[in-house]
């Protein structure tokens, strides 16, 4: 089984891979779009302040470690299914430039492998049940939280010129960039280093849900070098094609997804980074006018995030199945 274990922490670098290089738009979209930095310093920028980020708590791995499925009642095996389907669905959606959430995408995989391995009374309900309401409940408080931040910008700074504004906002920006993309690996990251440490308890490699330091190095620094790559596409579909952003829109919004995603990490609550910074710019971009989002990218955004979940699950029940057969 040695080997087996190998070959999940290979799987869970090349999901966390696979996750930056979807997530990149995350931290970046805005600050490209309203050209405030160049892509490759804004990717850069990004790349190091996720790296940063995932260092700063281990909360979530836990929860995602303990808090979907007991860790001594599933074998590698289900990680490997659970994670082979996330990363499977991470790169196509990628390529198809469609923003998912990660989280949606490995819990969803985990939740159908340990069904296929030992059916849902081995499911963790209540732990499930938390986790679901963070990740429904965050991106309605992003949609929130844009709008009202940016109503309370446009009250005390809408009288002066344009300009005037985007100049003073685009240097707030890269800050609200860079703490954008520190939320993003305190929060993202901690998925992954859970599910390896998940294989560890499994495996009987470690008594319980306690992160070693290697796990959390290996996964930061697979989280930047996948945000290294730049998801271009998705980078568009954010930044670009839902809404027509300046600065102090991208500052809005950055600056009201970094809030509640720290807040999540803090309290070890598993929250999508992208539906977060999505909805957040759909907030921002609703103080306009509600036509001011293209509410038919918004929508296929949206359809990309529903069909994850279930996705996800259902490659992850087919693939533990399979590997049972062999194994």
């Amino acid at each position: 089984m040695h080997e087996i274990v190998i070959f999940v922490v290979v799987l869970a670098i090349l999901f966390d891979i696979s996750n930056g290089w979807n997530d990149s738009a995350n931290a970046i979209a805005t600050v490209v779009s309203t050209r405030v930095l160049t892509p490759t310093k804004a990717v850069i920028l990004a790349a190091s302040m996720n790296v940063l980020g995932a260092f700063l708590t281990t909360a979530v791995a836990k929860t995602i470690g303990s808090g979907v499925v007991d860790p001594k009642a599933i074998t590698e095996i289900v990680v490997a299914a659970a994670l082979f389907s996330g990363f499977a669905w991470n790169g196509c959606m990628t390529l198809l430039g469609l923003p998912v959430s990660a989280s949606h995408a490995l819990i969803g995989g985990l939740i159908g492998a340990s069904v296929a391995y030992g059916g849902t009374d081995i499911l963790n309900i209540s732990g499930i049940t938390k986790i679901f309401t963070a990740l429904i409940t965050s991106p309605i408080i992003g949609i929130l939280f844009g709008f009202g931040l940016m109503k309370f910008i446009l009250k005390f700074f809408g009288t002066f010129p344009s300009g005037a504004i985007n100049r003073h906002f685009g240097k707030l920006q890269i800050f609200s960039s860079a703490f954008m993309a520190l939320s993003h690996g305190s929060n993202d990251a901690q998925k992954v280093m859970g599910i390896i440490t998940l294989a560890l308890v499994s495996g009987g490699y470690l008594n319980s849900v306690e992160v070693p330091f290697w796990v959390v190095l290996i996964c930061a620094l697979a989280m930047g070098f996948g945000t290294a790559f730049g998801g271009w596409k998705v980078i568009k579909t954010m930044g670009v094609s839902m809404l027509k952003l300046e600065p102090v829109h991208g500052f809005a919004a950055e600056t009201s997804a970094t809030v509640i995603i720290l807040g999540a990490s803090q309290l070890g609550l598993p929250v999508s980074t992208t539906h977060v910074i999505a909805a957040s710019i759909m907030g921002v971009g609703a103080t306009r006018r509600l036509s001011a989002v293209r509410w038919g990218v918004a929508g296929k955004i949206v359809l990309a995030w529903v069909f994850t979940l279930p996705a996800c699950a259902l490659f992850g029940w087919a693939m533990c199945k399979g590997a049972l057969l062999i194994f």
